[in-house]
Parts: C-alpha cells; structure tokens; sequence
C-alpha cells in the first residue's frame, strides 16, 4: 500500500478504553483552548476530560485511520433518573481532518450506537450559535433547535453569542 493509499483509507469507528483517552486528548486539548465551541475550562486535565468522556454511564469512541485519530465523540444520558432515556452527544475532530466528513461519520455513528443503547432522543445541551458548520451538520441529521439561550457563551474574539439546544427524536 502506498502512503497515498493510506492516506484516504476509511475511518474505523471504534469505542474506547479510559487507558486509551490518551489518543484523544490532544484533539480534546486543542479544541478547547480555542475557546470557541466547548464551555470547558482550557485548563481541564486529562484525568477529568478522561472521566467526562469514558466514566460509566459515557462512553466514548474514536475515528481513526491508518493509526491516526481523526476525531472523537462521547454519548451519556443527557440527565439521570426519570431523563437518562435521552442521550447527549460531544464531537471533536482534529483541526487537521476538518472538511473531510469526519464530522458527520462521528454523528451517523452516534445516532447508531444511542439507538442500540436504548436512548429515545438525543439533545445537545450547548450548541455555541457562530459554530455554523456544526449547526448545519446537526440538522442534516435531523436536529432541530428547540431552544437559544441569549448571549450565554463568551466567545474570544466575538464576544457574548447566543447557544442552542438541538434536539431529535430516534
């Protein structure tokens, strides 16, 4: 195989241990300390970025190609007790895999492994309104904004912007 064919295998999505976080975390790393679309703090460690995105009930998975880890999401119960029958979904993808549908494989994938878990709906919580190229992914796969919360992220460069919560029944 040539290093071009390797560069356009397919992705193998994958779930993954807490001991392999470690393959994830500078995706996670670097999407958060833009600031730009995660209401973390830049200055989470790896250990409680780990127990958010693989602690039972969460669970998380990986794309990756050819050993590369092109992008990440993690699905829970959006809420426990009488609310743990809708998931929520978190989506990462390397800044350098951008563009190439990572993104959408990762939600399809998602929507999948929720429907196999039992989950009725699922709902994001705080989908920042300037990620536009999230938004619009979102609805593609049948999301619906059910609700802005008003100038309720602060985004670096933008300042106050509104967020949504996305919803869709599976």
């Amino acid at each position: 195989m040539t290093s071009k064919d390797a560069a356009t295998a397919p992705p193998v999505i994958r779930e993954i241990a807490p001991d392999e976080f470690e393959t994830v975390w500078p995706i996670f790393q670097e999407v958060i300390a833009g600031q730009e679309t995660y209401a973390y703090d830049p200055a989470l460690s790896v250990e409680q970025a780990r127990a958010m995105w693989t602690s039972p009930p969460a669970r998380c998975f990986v794309a990756e190609a050819d050993g590369e880890v092109l992008g990440c999401y993690r699905i829970a119960p959006n809420y426990l007790g009488p609310g743990d029958h809708v998931a929520n979904g978190s989506y990462m993808v390397a800044s350098a895999a951008r563009g190439r549908g990572i993104g959408a494989l990762l939600c399809a994938h998602s929507l999948q492994e929720a429907r196999r878990a039992g989950f009725a709906a699922m709902q994001f919580n705080i989908v920042v309104s300037t990620n536009t190229a999230a938004v619009k992914l979102w609805q593609r796969h049948g999301f619906e904004i059910v609700g802005t919360v008003p100038a309720a992220f602060r985004h670096p460069r933008l300042g106050l912007v509104d967020t949504y919560v996305m919803y869709r029944s599976l």
